[in-house]
């Protein structure tokens, strides 16, 4: 991506130590540093191409209303918290940046075509209720006035009215702005290893052979984060790479008002826009390990289920396509906090969530790498706490 004028200065590896290292430049970890550096904390950013990975593909969708889940309470509880956050997060990065990060909070439509899909949507907005979630039960006329683009054939929909979403593409060049105006140091280089010493974290060994010494190492290289050597035996979580594959295509702006998904072929599929005209379709959900290849029939099969959802989409110009590395967890849940081993910390394993649960993640780590009590509601180091894979308390816990 191209750059803004404030972009952190690349720095060489070994000059003064700093005080945090995080290793990743995705919005989870420039939304880390950034925080931290406003703090008055030192940091440096290790990252060979940031902003190039998973914020790159994803759709920004800030939607935990629409994608509630009936075993995923938790998470649910995680992301309106974060969503809470989104609008002042927004505000101050544009603020701090010079960049709009395109915050829109216009509610998601999630609509059904045969008779089972509008079953099962109707039980979801049952569950919805039961949580007092803000949803509005439509019919398929009221779908369609809502958005004139919709498919005939739409029988009835959800309406989450408080579901946002923003470009994580801007969110990502307004926090390398950001952090740049705040002191953040950026080394474009590919870490290898955590380098320990002392049965501790002290910084970080680069691929070209150098190292970067920090008091405290934060690895957010989301599905890479378990790949990293140095560290003793059980330490690193269990974060596996899910591959996404996406579709950007453009039209006039106003073709749609909403985020709209809907269940199609068996699989999941939505639509979202940009004020531009951009429409970002999206996205499969693929096993294949450390893959990024954009195949032409994962395209095909976005297009194939956005058709059914919005007919009009194939009259569009396509702009782009990407597949991205999501980091999964055996539980859907990020992993978030400080490790068994003194001086390292966890902001990985967000999966879909990553761009929504940037400023609650963000907040939290930086009170912890501030020495603070975070006091998070809900409680961020229990329900993401490592040790709950690992088996070990971290470091400083009873």
């Amino acid at each position: 991506m191209n750059l803004p004028h404030g972009d952190p200065a690349t720095a060489s590896p070994l000059t003064r130590p700093a005080d945090v290292c995080v290793v990743g430049g995705g919005v989870i970890g420039l939304s880390i540093a950034w925080r931290a550096a406003a703090l008055g904390l030192s940091v440096t950013v290790a990252d060979p191409s940031p902003a190039s990975g998973a914020t790159h593909a994803a759709a920004g969708m800030l939607a935990p209303v629409s994608e509630v889940t009936y075993t995923e309470e938790p998470l649910l509880r995680l992301g309106l918290a974060s969503l809470a956050r989104w609008p002042a997060f927004a505000a101050e990065l544009t603020e701090d940046s010079g960049v709009d990060v395109d915050h829109r909070a216009d509610g998601t439509l999630a609509v059904a075509f045969g008779a089972d899909d509008l079953a099962a949507l109707g039980e979801l907005a049952d569950f919805m209720a039961k949580l007092s979630l803000p949803a509005e039960r439509l019919t398929g006329r009221e779908c369609r006035r809502l958005e004139p683009m919709l498919a005939p054939g739409v029988r009835g929909g959800v309406l989450a009215a408080d579901d946002a979403w923003v470009d994580p593409r801007r969110v990502a060049e307004a926090l390398l702005a950001a952090a740049g105006r705040r002191g953040v140091r950026l080394v474009r280089e590919q870490v290898s290893a955590v380098v320990v010493d002392g049965d501790a974290a002290t910084g970080v060994r680069l691929a070209g052979g150098g190292t970067i010494a920090a008091g405290q190492v934060v690895l957010a290289n989301g599905a890479w984060a378990g790949t990293l050597d140095g560290l003793p035996a059980g330490v690193l979580p269990p974060v596996r790479p899910v591959k996404g594959q996406i579709m950007r295509l453009r039209g006039a702006p106003g073709f749609l008002g909403h985020c709209v998904r809907g269940v199609v072929h068996g699989s999941s599929a939505y639509l979202v826009p940009r004020r531009d005209g951009e429409v970002v379709l999206g996205a499969s959900q693929e096993e294949m390990g450390f893959d990024t290849r954009v195949t032409a029939g994962g395209l095909y099969e976005l297009l194939r289920d956005a058709r059914e959802l919005v007919p009009g989409v194939t009259e569009l110009e396509v702009t782009g396509t990407v597949a991205g590395l999501r980091p999964g967890t055996p539980d859907n849940i990020p992993v978030i906090g400080r490790a068994s081993l003194p001086g390292l910390l966890f902001a990985t394993g967000h999966h879909r969530g990553g761009v929504l649960l940037a400023p609650l993640t963000a907040d939290h780590v930086a009170a912890e790498l501030t020495g603070g009590h975070p006091g998070d509601d809900p409680p961020v180091g229990r329900i993401c706490s490592p040790a709950r894979f690992t088996g070990r308390p971290a470091h400083g816990d009873d």
